[in-house]
């Protein structure tokens, strides 16, 4: 039986979760509207994504306040609430921490804080999966749909980090034998990434194998030498289209047989865990 809670039920909670959404907003439109543009001042390396891919933050932050709106209803209280709790705002500060470090350059910090907000997102992830089955279309739009996004994208902004932390400036270094090894590697395993999402249930993680194709696709872009990283990223996209578009097979003959939702099974995890 639904439950009908009062919107001041957990409110202090509530209030924390609105403040760090802004917080986390702020962060990230620091990097954009700072002083300096830094997707095209940063560190460049050879897995570095065309700027377009960082677009997926705007429509991250914009599901996200839907979720900040939703918390203030039964259905939004019972999951945001109760079972995320306060693992949201951990993970808005620990966003913040990470995206300031990333934009002032101090990137062996913001890998170690990447590992972070993969772990907290991860984990937030994997409740929602599993233990919290979508009940409405609210459900999907303002939980699962966001935290799949979200979870998909800190993947690969742990590569980027990593390479940015430990790899070579490609405006100055040649790609060695090494760098065409690690980033073959990266991308394979994106790829391999989105083919989990793909197979995490019966319909598959559309939003999150969206997530990983879409960057495979900019660093595709973006990367035009060597020719080998360059047609690596190009094969690795393609192929994470077709999870993508298996996911997508999977959702909607999951919606003809009037189901909605993707749970995670659990023997098929994320690769990134808490």
């Amino acid at each position: 039986m639904p439950s009908h809670s009062s919107w001041t039920d957990g409110l202090l909670l509530k209030i924390i979760n609105v403040i760090v959404y802004f917080l986390f907003l702020g962060s990230n439109v620091y990097t954009v509207a700072g002083p300096s543009d830094i997707y095209y001042t940063g560190k460049d390396t050879y897995v570095t994504p065309a700027p377009w891919a960082f677009l997926i933050w705007s429509l991250i932050h914009l599901l996200l306040l839907g979720t900040i709106i939703y918390q203030f209803f039964d259905g939004g209280k019972q999951v945001i609430i109760d079972g995320i709790s306060w693992r949201l705002p951990l993970l808005a500060v620990l966003n913040a921490v990470y995206v300031n470090l990333w934009a002032r350059h101090y990137y062996i910090a913001a890998f170690v804080f990447a590992l972070f907000v993969s772990s907290a997102v991860t984990h937030i992830y994997y409740i929602v999966k599993k233990f919290h089955e979508p009940q409405s279309t609210a459900d999907e739009l303002f939980i699962h749909l966001p935290f799949s996004l979200y979870h998909g994208w800190t993947t690969v902004l742990v590569i980027l980090t990593a390479f940015e932390a430990f790899g070579s400036n490609a405006a100055v270094q040649p790609a060695g034998v090494w760098t065409k090894v690690f980033a073959f590697l990266a991308f394979f395993f994106l790829e391999a990434t989105a083919a989990t999402y793909a197979f995490s249930s019966a319909e598959g993680d559309l939003p999150a194998s969206i997530a990983i194709a879409w960057s495979l696709w900019a660093i595709f872009a973006r990367q035009r030498h060597p020719a080998f990283i360059h047609w690596s990223a190009l094969a690795f996209a393609i192929l994470s289209l077709i999870w993508v578009v298996k996911a997508a097979v999977g959702v909607g003959l999951k919606l003809r047989r009037g189901g909605r939702g993707i749970s995670l099974d659990e023997e098929r995890a994320p690769l990134i865990n808490p």
